[in-house]
Parts: structure tokens; sequence; C-alpha cells
């Protein structure tokens, strides 16, 4: 058998050569159909196909075909795709999974997150994730957060200047388990305790109280005072509230926090707003729709209002009594100054104990755990005359009863 077809336009290679064989074959040698079929292995109804194509379309049809169908019945419609650029020009922040989760609630045949995200890239409106890297985590020695108002956490996102040049520098506050923003405020000035602990005030008195406060060991949460205690924190403890400190320089053990600051900037200081009136107006419309509308992976792409509830520990407009030490215990109250006298000696503990009483447990002779609350903060040795602070916070849950 010879061929001849010199106006072959394409790049011959493999099965391909071999229907230009074929076909070369049946035109110039006159070979039968039967023929082909038998030399080349394949069904006389596949040498027709390959004629058919070649008298219809020339060299062309000899190429494979596109085997997608013609009409798709699942392709996305011209009225979704807008929809979902809608959502994406009202919330520029929110990626696929978000607004797929919303379209979900208000489309009978909702496009996948997939589909989402393709049609977001096709209109340059996806941001590249830089992979962050992480620390080798250590054993952490913080409480879980299995239930809402366990842990609070809290803590200041950096200080900025708004557009007329006023400082600005937020103090959040969060419920480590359903991640409910339940405080934002913009101080323009101090941050010490006697402008932060009306806020605590206010969102205790709505929200009522946590278990456990979760900071960094900055003031006006922490010192490096005995037992990092402050005027806040003392509060805190007399409330019934257990005080918990990340470990200096490991941001990621307050990561949930964290990540909410990053989007806090991203959607309400980028840039910042002209006034720090109007920069709490933003805040106040982030918090609002954080907790209410923006859908969050962790929660099953759930708003954190979904899962969170207000503490059963309502707020005390008076203070509770102190809790009282064990009989057999030494008991003193802290001077001003914060000293205590024992022994006809002046021992130093914190000025943030001012007025209250601490209990001295006898552990050994000459040695006395000291305590406030359920709180030990070191050991005082008589024979040395000082307190040898405790290395971590040992709480001693036999004094909450």
């Amino acid at each position: 058998m010879g061929y001849s077809i010199g106006f072959m336009p394409w790049k011959e290679t493999g099965i391909m050569n071999e229907r230009v064989k074929m076909i070369g074959e049946y035109l110039t040698d006159g070979e039968s159909v039967s023929q082909l079929a038998r030399y080349y292995g394949v069904s006389r109804k596949t040498v027709y196909k390959w004629i058919e194509r070649y008298e219809l379309m020339g060299p062309a049809g000899l190429e494979d075909l596109s085997r997608a169908p013609h009409h798709r019945p699942h392709a996305l419609s011209h009225a979704n795709e807008r929809r979902i650029l809608e959502w994406k020009s009202q919330k520029p922040l929110w990626g696929a999974p978000k607004i797929h989760t919303k379209l979900k609630e208000e489309l009978s045949q909702c496009p996948s997150e997939t589909t989402v995200s393709n049609v977001l890239a096709r209109h340059g409106l996806t941001r590249k994730q830089h992979r962050r890297g992480r620390a080798t985590p250590s054993e952490n020695p913080l409480g879980g957060c299995a239930a809402v108002n366990q842990v609070w956490c809290a803590d200041f996102k950096g200080h900025f200047q708004t557009g007329d040049g006023q400082r600005c520098e937020p103090l959040t506050i969060t419920d480590a388990h359903s991640r409910y923003l339940l405080c934002c405020r913009g101080l323009d000035q101090s941050t010490g305790s006697l402008v932060v602990k009306p806020l605590f005030i206010s969102a205790f008195r709505e929200h009522g109280i946590p278990e456990a406060m979760r900071t960094d060991n900055g003031p006006p949460f922490a010192s490096i005072g005995l037992g990092g205690l402050t005027e806040l924190s003392v509060w805190w403890i007399e409330l019934g509230i257990r005080i918990e400190r990340i470990s200096p320089g490991k941001p990621q053990q307050n990561g949930r926090h964290e990540r909410m600051h990053r989007t806090l900037k991203e959607a309400t200081a980028n840039p910042p707003c002209r006034t720090l009136r109007q920069q709490q107006g933003a805040f106040d419309v982030f918090r609002h729709e954080y907790n209410h509308e923006r859908p969050h992976e962790a929660l099953g792409q759930k708003p954190p209002a979904s899962l969170y509830v207000a503490s059963r520990r309502e707020y005390p407009e008076r203070m509770p009594p102190p809790r009282g030490y064990p009989a057999d215990w030494a008991k003193r109250t802290v001077r001003p100054g914060g000293r205590i006298r024992w022994q006809g000696r002046e021992v130093n503990l914190s000025r943030a104990l001012c007025g209250r009483e601490i209990g001295l447990e006898p552990i050994a002779e000459d040695r006395w755990a000291v305590h406030f609350e359920c709180l030990q903060l070191g050991i005082y040795d008589q024979r040395k005359a000082r307190i040898e602070p405790a290395k971590t916070l040992e709480w001693n849950d036999d004094l909450n009863s």
C-alpha cells in the first residue's frame, strides 16, 4: 500500500499519522473499507467515520473533536454570577467560602464554592494568601475554651492616627469559644486601669462575667510585680475571674484574638477614618457585621452570634465580700505602699493589693505560702525576710467555696 497526501498541514504523530495513512490509501490505492479495517485493526464503522469526517471537513476532520458537551445544564447563569459579584462588592473582605454560605441561604440552585472562587478569580477579586510561618508549639499552659464564657480574651490593637492626627488605640474583648466580639472601643490617650475599667464594667453588665480572662503581659493587665498583679487584675480576681497570661513573645497563644485584629484593621483602618468619632462608628459597624453577618470558618460558616449567649454569672453592683482563709492561716492587710508587717519587719508585696487581706499558709518551719484570694503569690521565707515569687500562676481551688 502506498499513499500521498501532500497538503496535510498538521504535525503527524502517533495515531494521527495512522489516520492520514488510512485516508491516503483509501483515496489513491482504492482500498476497500473491509481491507482497511483488517489492516489497521479497527471496525468498518470506524473507517467509515474517518472517511466521512475527511469528506465533510478536509484534513481538519482527522483531528480528535472535543468531548465537552454542547449544552451544560449546570452552567453558571448570568444572574448568579452577577449576584456573586454583588456580594463581593458589598463585602470586599469576604472570600469564596463566606460568599458561598450566603448564596446557599438565598438561591434554590446555588453554585459550588469552587465556582464562586473561579468567578472571583476571573474578575481579579481574589488575593494571594502568603503562608505564615509557624513556630513549633510548646506545651499549652492555658485553659481550654470548650464553651462560651469560659475564657474571654482582651488586648489592645496597636495604636494608629486618624486623619486629623488624633491617636486611636482600640481595646477589644472577645469570647474565645464563639469568637463573639464583646467590645471594640477606640481610646485616644491613656490605656490605664482608670480608663479601661469602665469598659469592662459595661461588658460585664451586658454579657455577665467569664470564668477566665486571657491577656498579654503588658499594662494595665499585668506588671512585673509580685504575681504580675495590677489594679485591674486584682479587681478581676475579686470578681471570681481567673487570670491567664500568654507567654512573652508568643501571641499565637491568643491566636483567635490576633486573627480578629487583622480583620479589624483591614475593615476599619485601611485607611483610618478622618476623626476619632468616625473611627468609632466604623468599629461599631464592624462589630455588628462580625458578630451577626460574617460567616466564620471555624464555626462551620456560622456567625459568632449564632453560638454566643450571655454568662449566667451576673455582674454584682456591689463587690462580693472577700473569701475567707482557713482558721490556721495567718492574715494580714496590705498597707499603703504595698507592704505587710510580719514579726516586726516590713515585707514588700504589691501596691496593687493595698487595702486587701492576704493569707499566709504555714508549709514548713519559717516558711509560708502567700495567697491573695485563690491565687498563690509565692513563698515567704522568714529567715531571708523576703517573698520568693511563684514562677507561674498557681490557683488554690479549695478556696473557691
